[in-house]
């Protein structure tokens, strides 16, 4: 099982639409994906859900001990994931007080490999650099950042990287940022060329070859509910994910 945590602390760089439709495209590849909704606002499960009504359980009851992983996998069209909701931003403080409280993810992640034969497991993790994001880094092996092709993509950028080494010392020594995605590109912007050239400097062979272009169908497929495939399988945006896909399958 390949557990890949997505993360970057900015928002609106692509985080969720690259963890729903990466998934998405390594489960036509004949993969069996699993993705984990680990941010409070919860727009990966809304961006793949077309019930209304207030869920029973959802990641944050499974990290509480108040759910196993059977009552919270819910199925969507070749792949699976666990959802979010809001009740998920309030665990900083809820679980502040316990007992290995950055592993807590860590022990719902040995329950999927024990019970269930996923080759992926992708964790959608919030903006921020909080315990939710601590949790993540400690249950996975990689580290995927994605980086939005704009000028302040690297901004910041260095309080992730440190936050890696301190699970990488104290909490999880097998973790690895396994690869850079480049996001929202536009090829008619000079400034995108630039940036992604300086994120190559940066991080070498670490940046995936396959580019996410910007791309309007991938903004319109969570209205949907649907992934950039179902909603428009000959978009750039599907291009890009499933060449995306390719590359990590065939990279392991």
């Amino acid at each position: 099982m390949k557990t890949i945590a997505l993360t970057n602390q900015k928002g609106g760089v692509g985080k969720t639409t690259t963890t729903i439709n990466l998934g998405a495209g390594l489960a036509k590849l004949g993969k069996k994906v699993l993705l984990i909704d680990l941010d409070p606002q919860a727009n990966l499960t809304y961006s793949l859900r077309t019930h209304s009504h207030r869920l029973e359980k959802t990641i944050y009851h499974a990290l509480r001990g108040g759910a196993n992983v059977d009552d919270i996998i819910i199925e969507h069209n070749g792949f699976d994931f666990i959802p979010s909701s809001l009740e998920l931003s309030g665990a900083e403080l809820e679980l502040a007080s316990e007992p290995a409280r950055e592993s807590l993810l860590k022990d719902v992640m040995k329950q999927l490999e024990e019970d269930y034969d996923y080759d992926y497991v992708l964790i959608d993790c919030p903006p921020n650099l909080g315990l939710l994001t601590l949790n993540a880094f400690t249950a996975v092996k990689d580290i995927f950042i994605v980086l939005q092709s704009e000028y302040l993509a690297l901004h910041g950028l260095s309080k992730l990287l440190d936050l890696v080494k301190v699970v990488q010392q104290r909490l999880n020594n097998q973790l690895e940022v396994g690869g850079i995605i480049c996001t929202l590109y536009d090829s008619r912007k000079n400034l995108n060329k630039e940036v992604v050239g300086h994120i190559k400097d940066y991080f070498g062979p670490k940046v995936f070859k396959t580019i996410i272009r910007d791309n309007v169908a991938l903004a319109e497929a969570p209205s949907h509910h649907k992934t950039i495939f179902e909603y428009d399988g000959n978009s750039a945006g599907a291009q890009d994910y499933f060449a995306l896909a390719k590359e990590i399958k065939n990279g392991q």
